[in-house]
């Protein structure tokens, strides 16, 4: 069957969204309800049937998420020398389907590192391509819907994922081992999307000059303008750490381990139904006052999270969390692509997510320290100190660098 057309322009002498979006846009829903339903059940699975304290689960999360960041410093530029694309979205994508058995196959808390492991480098690997590839294939018009679009479409698959894995559990009487079989199929269909689906621009013709990787020279063509936006992305990462601590949280507050995923689909619902709107209002208003916004909403997640005593303000602190992640996740990819010299999309991405990579493992140990040593409320208390420090930086930033 076809990847969905493509609708036609929403007002007049407006672009329509190019069709390699929406394809992009099923593979990543595809494989965000593979991911999504192994990672709201992770946690629990760590914590519950392999025994591990919230130091090693922060540790676990901090080091998969800066792998699959740090990856694209590579992926990105090798990308952009390549002329193509599409083969390192294959192989990021198949990485991440081949690692989905281990986490069911899993009895040890070093076999699940090594599952995360691959799956985040997959995710490495495919992701600066992958946003470059919306770059070179969207018109400057609408680049911040595309990427909105793109992830609202990640993040209904995110919204399904854990919905997925609540009725599993509850089919499975809280056997985790049996609901995480599950997110092999979905991951194989999300291959094989890219496959049939996904099409690039031609290739630079045989003979012209291919971008040199990463060296001074490269380094010194990106603007003031691009490395205030990095240091803006890892700020963002730092006040914010992974989001296997919502579902810890679920779990403590929730009436069994099968509704721990809730927290989880609600963030992700929220997530869904803002990126893309609120990535069609960036190409109109502006950008930094919507990501000095959301860093306001990060704040009000965590206190509302820290304080939850029940299932009402943690759903509330979920929504607003993601509602967070709607306001500035697509509005800096779209502020990447600006950015990045001619050319070198791929090598800007690959850069904006080396910095990023760093500041998210930085980030996920802290808060699992700070659960072990003083409780879950402590770790949600220090993630708004953290956002509160990180707006008055980047309201600092976005002065001093005119953004």
């Amino acid at each position: 069957m076809p990847p969905p057309s493509a609708p036609p322009s929403s007002s007049p002498g407006r672009p329509a969204m190019p069709r390699g979006v929406w394809a992009l846009g099923v593979v990543s829903l595809l494989m965000d309800v593979s991911s999504e339903l192994a990672h709201s059940l992770l946690p629990l699975f760590l914590a519950g049937t392999l025994g591990a304290p919230a130091l090693v689960i922060g540790l676990i999360e901090g080091v998969a998420e800066a792998s699959s960041l740090i990856c694209k410093v590579f992926s990105g530029p090798l990308s952009d020398w390549l002329g193509r694309r599409k083969p390192l979205l294959l192989l990021g994508y198949g990485l991440a389907a081949a690692s989905k058995p281990l986490f069911p196959l899993a009895h040890s808390v070093s076999t699940v590192l090594l599952a995360r492991f691959v799956d985040r480098v997959g995710k490495g690997v495919r992701g600066a391509p992958r946003d470059a590839l919306i770059a070179d294939i969207t018109p400057a018009e609408i680049r911040g819907a595309a990427f909105g679009l793109r992830q609202s479409m990640d993040t209904v698959g995110a919204v399904l994922g854990p919905l997925l894995a609540m009725g599993l559990m509850l089919v499975y009487r809280d056997d985790i081992r049996g609901a995480l079989w599950w997110s092999v199929p979905p991951a194989l269909l999300a291959v094989a999307a890219i496959w049939l689906w996904v099409r690039e621009p031609a290739a630079p013709a045989r003979g012209a000059p291919r971008p040199s990787l990463f060296n001074r020279a490269i380094l010194c063509r990106f603007s003031a303008g691009f490395w205030a936006v990095a240091a803006l992305g890892g700020l963002f990462t730092l006040a914010r750490f992974s989001e296997a601590f919502l579902v810890l949280r679920g779990a403590q507050l929730g009436p069994s381990p099968a509704w721990a995923p809730l927290t989880m689909a609600a963030m992700s619902a929220s997530y869904a139904l803002s990126a893309y709107p609120l990535g069609r209002l960036s190409d109109r208003v502006s950008r930094a006052s919507l990501l000095q916004c959301s860093l306001l909403l990060l704040i009000a997640a965590d206190l509302a999270l820290g304080w939850a005593r029940g299932a009402p303000l943690l759903l509330v602190g979920a929504l607003l969390w993601g509602l967070h992640l709607g306001c500035s996740q697509g509005l800096l990819s779209a502020w990447v692509a600006e950015r990045a010299p001619p050319g070198l999309s791929g090598s800007a991405f690959g850069l904006f997510n080396l910095i990023c990579g760093a500041a998210a493992l930085l980030a996920s140990v802290a808060a699992g320290a700070l659960w072990q040593r003083w409780g879950a409320a402590a770790t949600f208390h220090g993630g708004a100190l953290f956002a509160a420090a990180a707006l008055l930086l980047s309201a600092r930033l976005r002065w001093k660098s005119r953004l």
